[in-house]
C-alpha cells in the first residue's frame, strides 16, 4: 500500500493563442498527503450539503460550485494537513515547438513541476500513489497518463516505487481538493484574487512562475530559457 498519495489537476487551458478566452496562464498543482482523509471529509461534507438543502453536483468544482460551497469546502481544507506545490507557465512564453505540441508542453510541464517537489516531498523507500485529473479525449489521456509515468521514472529519488492512475475529478475528492487548491491559486494569478488563496497559504509550500524571464511575443510564441 502507498504511504504518499500526489493528487495533480491543471488550471488554464491548452490554447496557445491570443484569442479572448485563452488565458495567460497554465497552472500545474499538485496535493500531497500520506492519507486520504481529506477525501473522506469532502464526501461526508457533500452529503451534508445535499442535507442541508444547498446544491452539489456529481462531485466538488470550485469554478462551477456555489459560493456558499466554496466557502465550506476551503474551511474544511484548512483544517487538514497536506502540502501544495504550483507552478506556474506563461503560455505566451512557451517556446513554439511546446506551444504546437500538447502532449509535449504537457510532458514538459510536468518535469519542471515534479523534479522540483519529488526531492522534497518524496523520499526513498516511499511507496507512492500518483494521481492526475484527466484532460482531453480518449487519446490523449493516454499520451498524458504515459507522461506522467515517464516523468515519474525520471524525477523521482531511487528505491521510490510508484502506480500513476490518470481518471475524472468527479470520480475522487481528493482529486477534487486538488482542483480547490489549483483553483485558488489560479484566481491569483489571473485575477489577482486572493481571497481563496490567502485560506490555503500555509498549505503551498511553493508556488513558482518558472517563466518569469522569459520574453513574450504577440502571438504567444515566444522562446524561453529552461
Amino acid at each position: 500500500m502507498p504511504n504518499k498519495f500526489v493528487f495533480a489537476d491543471e488550471a488554464g487551458n491548452l490554447d496557445f493563442s491570443s484569442r479572448l478566452g485563452a488565458g495567460r496562464y497554465f497552472v500545474l498543482t499538485t496535493l500531497v498527503a500520506t492519507d486520504c482523509r481529506i477525501g473522506e471529509a469532502l464526501m461526508q461534507l457533500r452529503r451534508d450539503l445535499v442535507w442541508e438543502g444547498h446544491p452539489v453536483n456529481d462531485g466538488f468544482h470550485a469554478s462551477e460550485d456555489a459560493q456558499a460551497v466554496r466557502d465550506r469546502v476551503f474551511e474544511l481544507l484548512s483544517n487538514h494537513a497536506f502540502r501544495i506545490d504550483a507552478t506556474i507557465f506563461e503560455k505566451s512564453k512557451a517556446m513554439s515547438h511546446l506551444a504546437q505540441d500538447e502532449t509535449l508542453f504537457y510532458k514538459t510541464a510536468w518535469y519542471y513541476h515534479f523534479r522540483h517537489v519529488a526531492p522534497k516531498a518524496i523520499q526513498a523507500g516511499d511507496e507512492v500513489q500518483i494521481v492526475s485529473a484527466s484532460l482531453g479525449t480518449k487519446k490523449k489521456r493516454s499520451n498524458f497518463r504515459l507522461a506522467v509515468e515517464e516523468v515519474a521514472t525520471q524525477v523521482l529519488p531511487r528505491g521510490v516505487k510508484s502506480r500513476v492512475g490518470y481518471w475524472s475529478a468527479s470520480s475522487d475528492p481528493c482529486l477534487q481538493a486538488a482542483d480547490y487548491c489549483c483553483w485558488a491559486i489560479q484566481r491569483k494569478w489571473e485575477r489577482n484574487d486572493t481571497r481563496s488563496h490567502s485560506i490555503i497559504a500555509d498549505k503551498i509550500e511553493s508556488e513558482f512562475d518558472i517563466w518569469a524571464n522569459g520574453t513574450v511575443q504577440p502571438l504567444g510564441n515566444a522562446k524561453t530559457a529552461d
